[in-house]
């Protein structure tokens, strides 16, 4: 697991305005949570926590929050608020942890491999979950989970328990939580589907038809 370092500047002013100033000056409004640890707020700037976030680790990345004029923590970074429109991070909490105690987190799923149901039968991949719930001690959370989806069908579907074990970690999901399926595209199904309304209809007609006539001919004989 990937170990970074952040410079943190303690914070003084609270609430909406402060928050805003911060973040119109480069920074980012954050709060240092742990147990048996009093609350520390800090600011980071914006900039290098991106480049802290975006390692191989992701958001789940070892950091070593320097925070200036008092101890250093090593964190997590968790709870990231985001702009709804710009994307951009406007707060976040750094949980301090110890290497010697295991932690939850989310891990991404990469998918190895293309389904024969894609490659064969012109289905798709569907992603149900694109990540999982891990525990394990900080530095054996991997980067990734890989899971191999080449065999699979169209109507295939993989879930938590078909994942290879890691050594040192735990999923925490249900086993049979659904992760990837492979799938017939909707507007091909879409378009089966009115195929065989109309042959239905057209079998319909053809059915009705036939007993108009059968009536017809049933009718002729009386008519002489």
């Amino acid at each position: 697991m990937d170990q970074v370092s952040l410079r943190a500047e303690p914070r003084t002013d609270f609430g909406t305005r402060p928050s805003r100033r911060a973040r119109l000056a480069g920074t980012v409004p954050g709060v240092v949570y742990g147990r048996g640890l009093d609350p520390v707020a800090v600011s980071v700037p914006r900039r290098e926590l991106h480049a802290a976030l975006h390692t191989d680790a992701g958001t789940n990345a070892l950091i070593n929050l320097e925070v200036a004029g008092s101890q250093n923590f090593l964190t997590v970074a968790r709870e990231i608020q985001r702009h709804p429109v710009r994307g951009d991070i406007v707060h976040l909490d750094f949980i301090n942890i110890s290497l010697d105690e295991k932690i939850h987190a989310e891990v991404g799923l990469e998918f190895i491999g293309v389904p024969v149901g894609v490659r064969v039968d012109a289905g798709i991949l569907e992603t149900i979950r694109g990540s999982v719930e891990v525990l394990a001690f900080p530095m054996d959370i991997p980067s990734h989970i890989p899971l191999d989806v080449s065999a699979m069908e169209v109507g295939d579907n993989l879930k938590v328990s078909d994942l290879a074990p890691i050594d040192g970690v735990e999923f925490v999901d249900d086993p049979d939580t659904d992760l990837v399926s492979v799938i017939i595209p909707r507007v091909v199904e879409a378009a089966a589907v009115e195929a065989a309304v109309g042959e239905a209809e057209e079998g319909a007609g053809a059915a009705e038809a036939a007993v108009d006539g059968g009536a017809g001919s049933a009718e002729s004989p009386d008519e002489n």
